[in-house]
């Protein structure tokens, strides 16, 4: 499946809300899956669209996933599910610090929960909300100096050309976008901690015993 998240103007200057609590205002009025899908009318959202996006004013990691699934759509919690829970001990920290929104900000790639194909899997984010939303975010939130790029979508906008071919290329190379000499955060790609990857961590068992050991410091680091 192809990860190219397509990347047009954002909203205008003059449109942006002034401050984070603005932007977020405006991110959960969001219906555009709804109202004017990509693809046409047959393309809406079939449900009533409900983002999940935390921005901070002052964390300085951004965790950017892929999009909410059906728990997280019902609670309004993003990672309240058992990804969630891998997530969190990657990162080596408990509930409380991860959802404490001054140290750590959360904005996937489509805020909505997209919906499950025929064979009962997540749909990809919805291709109208990264080209809308996704550089205003980035934008408001200069002091971000690291992102988790968890899965080929962030990987797809938060790498662009530096992405390789495939996610676990990607993440194998993380010591590349890691160091790299770049304009804006560095960026640590990772797999998706949902349980449909325990098969992927058991065949590429470096992830857990070179990565994570490295995003714990990183992330200890800058939440400090």
């Amino acid at each position: 499946m192809a990860a190219d998240i397509p990347s047009p103007p954002s909203m205008a200057r003059d449109d942006l809300p002034p401050t984070i609590d603005g932007l977020s205002s405006a991110i959960a009025r969001c219906r555009i899956c709804r109202d004017c899908p990509a693809g046409g009318p047959e393309r809406r959202m079939p449900h009533e669209p409900r983002p999940v996006a935390w921005l901070s004013a002052t964390a300085r990691v951004l965790i950017a996933g892929q999009a909410p699934g059906l728990r997280v759509h019902d609670t309004g919690i993003p990672f309240n599910d058992a990804s969630g829970d891998r997530l969190r001990n990657w990162l080596g920290v408990d509930r409380d610090t991860f959802y404490d929104r001054s140290k750590l900000a959360i904005a996937p790639m489509g805020f909505c929960f997209p919906g499950y194909d025929e064979n009962g899997h997540d749909l990809p984010p919805r291709r109208e909300c990264a080209p809308h939303w996704r550089q205003t975010v980035m934008d408001a939130m200069p002091q971000v100096e690291l992102v988790l790029a968890i899965g080929q979508y962030a990987q797809a906008w938060h790498l662009g050309r530096l992405r390789r071919k495939t996610m676990t290329e990607t993440v194998t190379h993380w010591r590349d976008f890691l160091l790299a000499n770049r304009n804006g955060p560095r960026v640590l790609p990772l797999p998706h901690p949902s349980w449909r990857n325990t098969g992927w961590l058991k065949r590429h068992p470096w992830f857990e015993a070179d990565v994570v050991p490295v995003l714990r410091r990183e992330v200890s680091l800058l939440i400090a």
